[in-house]
C-alpha cells in the first residue's frame, strides 16, 4: 500500500470514528444531543434526521468504490461541520465551551 493511501485511510478512519459517535448520539436522540442542539436554537426534531444523515455519510466514505456518492458524502459532512461551527459562533460559544483544540 502506498504511503499516501495509508495516511488517507488513517485520517478517514479517525474522522469517521469521531463523526460516527456523534451521529449515533444524534440518531437515538440522546438527551445530551438534544440539549446541545436546542442551546444552538434548533428544534429537537432535527436531531435524529441529522444523526441518520451523518451515519449514511460516514458509511459512504468508508465503503470502497462509488466515487460520486463518496464525493457527495464528503460535501455533506463538510457542510454539516461548517454549519455547526457557524452555529456555535452565532450562539456566542467560544473556546471556553469545551472545544479541546482552542
Amino acid at each position: 500500500m502506498k504511503k499516501t493511501k495509508i495516511v488517507y485511510w488513517i485520517l478517514t478512519g479517525l474522522a469517521a470514528a469521531m463523526l460516527g459517535v456523534g451521529a449515533i448520539f444524534d440518531a437515538v436522540s440522546a438527551p445530551e444531543a438534544l440539549t446541545h442542539v436546542m442551546h444552538l436554537g434548533y428544534p429537537a426534531y432535527i436531531v435524529p434526521f441529522l444523526g441518520i444523515a451523518k451515519l449514511l455519510g460516514v458509511i459512504a466514505i468508508l465503503v470502497p468504490g462509488f466515487p460520486r456518492i463518496k464525493e457527495w458524502a464528503y460535501a455533506g459532512l463538510f457542510f454539516d461541520l461548517a454549519g455547526a461551527l457557524y452555529s456555535h459562533i452565532a450562539a456566542g460559544d467560544g473556546p471556553s465551551c469545551g472545544w479541546g483544540f482552542l
